[in-house]
């Protein structure tokens, strides 16, 4: 970031004195004191604050944030609440009683029935409601997760299955539909579960890092020592090590958690909030704010520790002077608990909600973009800075990806990427693209063989292996950037088929048995490899179709779940925007979306988009093609097909003998001259077939259009081969 702050809007901190800040809460806050309130409860599901009574509920709409919108109340029995959600249709209303009993409340009827547990043995620690197609509802107990299904006709819970663990607590966010389970006598042995519209992903069992007080003290990991943030479409799970006065970053995965790294905490007592995809670290007892930008790949904070400010909050009417009668003016004025930052009965909500309980007030955090910039900009005087065209070009690979990765509207995807194509289109036909491209390799070659190991490395798609080893072994607190490569394997909680689980906590990588290590290691490896080589990338803030791949289309694949369908979408409406202006695109992209509907077995509507062009012709299409239609002839047909039409005769040829077609690939060869292929490769596909009259036919073939190869070493040894099968042939028809 860079400019410079404007003192034109003064801002209003705890002693109502202009000040500045990277974060602030705006005046007036969401107000829900209610009469009778037996408290706030958020249901993140709905996005909804809500407030009950003995016989009522409450409840506010909190997004979009609207200080003066009005609550809209329902009905409800009397009785304790534990804790209350609606479902996602906010159709029936959940309220749980007891620690063995949860009521249902549907809105239409005002019917209600009470779910119980079985046993006495097991406890309610929670529940939350999904939009998976396997259950509607899911139930926390200690003794493992229910999944139930809703069922409205019948009035009860459904069970549809069961996780069996010992659970002490947990932690569950509706953004990342992930839920943590914490076991184990310290609490730092964690089990999760992602449970999202399209499938159940169970992470690995994994071990958080926890520091010894004492030597014969062991600290017990809390609840609130655990926080679940997204940010730029990934999901990390921070964890506050209270002895070390550290906040450890684990990156989850599909198939693994790697511990990004560690950041310094400064106070007994923190909270953690997202905004924008910036990390606040509330440091309450110094009543100070740090924020973090995970994607930097940096320890560094974004800018120095300052006071979370009060703006708007109206100031003393009386007449304010210098000196000690300031000083008591602006206590009066911070009297109000309202003007209070950090109090004691603050709760944070992730990610960028404030509520204080007490005084029945919602708040919600902002970034004030004006003094990160100035904060930036003098963290940017003592330290190398990213060039402005590489900042932008992260930024708005970033946004693309979350705008993908969180599903928003495929119009909307679309404008943003037509955007990107437009410029990208315009750079080229003006020769700014080209210009980056000499200015770049001038300005980073230099820095490449100045102490750098990876002298001389390419930075491209094709480097991604060597550079990739190099960050993982230079840096264990590197904070990842994404992946780069699609492997063979989808990976944050999308990889595909058994690969192997590992859990990565202080240094130490722990493996689980599992039939893969190589297509992990190297997930592992691109994974942490983003940022580096988007810095790498070109000083032109233009994307091209490449950077597109690399940097947007490949690691979504990886991070997505479930149905495709959309992915493809977005690539066709990317495909569409290139060819309205006449952009080239890179085989990658053709041959990642062959993947996706392959994948889904969507292989009719993947031979609409060969025969319509969508998927332009080439080798690398056509292998795709091959690859892809092992499961499917129609599909393996249309890839053979492609080589003949591009004229690559020598694929052809090689992919007919593969499919034991040895005789056709013999007759084409011959056709269009191909005499690059040894002639042993086709017999030794006659021979492996065991059929004698094909290699008899085989070898006259090549004596008869073969000049010399009577001659030959391989005709006299391939001759004998056929008298010897010829014989115990018929020596076998005497026996019968």
């Amino acid at each position: 970031m860079s400019g410079k702050a404007s003192s034109s809007r003064p801002n209003i901190d705890l002693n109502g004195s202009a000040g500045l800040s990277h974060a602030y809460i705006q005046y007036p806050p969401l107000r829900c004191n209610i009469p009778g309130s037996k408290g706030l409860f958020y249901d993140d599901g709905n996005k909804l604050l809500l407030s009950p009574t003995s016989d009522q509920v409450f409840s506010w709409k909190v997004v979009p944030f609207d200080p003066h919108v009005g609550p809209t109340t329902d009905s409800i029995s009397e009785g304790p609440i534990i804790s209350i959600r609606y479902s996602l249709d906010t159709k029936v209303i959940a309220i749980q009683r007891t620690e063995h009993e949860i009521q249902f409340w549907d809105r239409g009827t005002g019917e209600t029935f009470t779910h119980t547990c079985r046993t006495e043995s097991e406890s309610i620690l929670g529940f939350f409601w999904t939009d998976s197609h396997i259950c509607d509802i899911v139930l926390v107990k200690t003794s493992g997760l229910d999944m139930c299904a809703y069922n409205s006709e019948s009035k009860s819970l459904q069970l549809v299955e069961t996780k069996k663990l010992n659970v002490s607590w947990f932690v569950y966010t509706h953004e990342s539909r992930l839920v943590l389970l914490a076991s184990g006598m310290q609490c730092k042995i964690f089990h999760g579960f992602q449970i999202s519209s399209a499938d159940i992903v169970r992470l690995p069992r994994f071990e958080m890092v926890m520091a010894k007080s004492e030597a014969n003290s062991k600290p017990v990991l809390a609840v609130e020592d655990i926080y679940i943030v997204t940010v730029y479409g990934r999901i990390y799970c921070l964890q506050f090590d209270r002895v070390a006065m550290l906040l450890h970053s684990y990156r989850l995965y599909r198939d693994a958690v790697i511990q990004q790294g560690s950041l310094p905490i400064y106070s007994s007592r923190i909270a953690v909030s997202a905004v924008d995809n910036v990390i606040l670290i509330h440091q309450v007892d110094a009543k100070v704010v740090i924020l973090y930008d995970i994607f930097a790949d940096s320890r560094a904070p974004i800018s120095a520790p300052l006071p979370l400010l009060l703006r708007g909050y109206p100031r003393s009417s009386s007449t304010r002077s210098s000196g000690r009668e300031s000083e008591g003016s602006d206590a009066s004025v911070v009297s109000n608990h309202e003007a209070v930052t950090y109090a004691d009965t603050w709760s944070f909500l992730v990610p960028d909600l404030i509520c204080d309980v007490a005084n029945k007030i919602l708040w919600k955090i902002q970034l004030d973009l004006e003094a990160s910039n100035f904060c930036q900009q003098l963290r940017g005087s003592i330290s190398i800075r990213v060039p402005a065209e590489a900042e932008a070009k992260q930024l708005c690979l970033g946004i693309i990806r979350t705008l993908i990765l969180e599903r928003r509207p495929v119009s909307v995807v679309a404008k943003a990427i037509h955007v990107l194509v437009t410029s990208y289109s315009l750079s080229i036909k003006t020769d700014s693209y080209l210009k980056g491209i000499k200015s770049d390799k001038t300005s980073t070659s230099g820095v490449q063989h100045a102490g750098n190991p990876l002298s001389g490395a390419d930075v491209s798609t094709g480097g991604a292996d060597a550079l990739g080893k190099s960050i993982i072994h230079e840096s264990a607190a590197r904070l990842d950037g994404g992946s780069v490569n699609k492997p063979s394997i989808g990976s944050s909680f999308d990889s595909e088929g058994e690969t192997q689980s590992v859990t990565q906590v202080g240094g130490k990588v722990n493996r689980e048995h599992s039939p893969s290590t190589e297509s992990h290691s190297a997930h592992v490896m691109r994974s942490s490899l983003q940022f580096g080589q988007e810095e790498s990338q070109l000083t032109s803030p233009a994307i091209s179709p490449d950077e597109m791949y690399s940097f947007v289309f490949a690691p979504v694949d990886e991070e997505m779940v479930g149905d495709p369908s959309y992915l493809v979408t977005i690539i066709v409406e990317f495909l569409h925007s290139a060819n309205l202006e006449k952009v080239r695109v890179v085989p990658n992209i053709y041959v990642l979306t062959i993947q996706l509907l392959a994948r889904n077995e969507r292989y009719a509507e993947l031979g609409l988009f060969i025969i319509n062009k969508i998927l332009e012709p080439s080798k690398e299409v056509a292998l795709q093609l091959m690859e892809s239609g092992r499961q499917n002839t129609q599909t393996r047909k249309l890839g053979l097909d492609m080589l003949r039409q591009l004229g690559l005769h020598q694929d052809y040829v090689l992919l007919l003998v593969q499919d034991g077609y040895y005789l056709e690939a013999l007759r084409y060869a011959r056709k269009y001259r191909v005499d690059t292929i040894r002639p042993s490769l086709f017999l030794e596909a006659a021979f492996v077939s065991k059929d004698p009259q094909h290699l008899a036919a085989v070898l006259r073939f090549l004596s008869d259009f073969l000049p010399g190869f009577r001659n030959t070493s391989e005709h006299n040894r391939y001759y004998r081969i056929l008298n010897e099968i010829s014989s115990s042939v018929a020596v076998g028809g005497l026996l019968q």
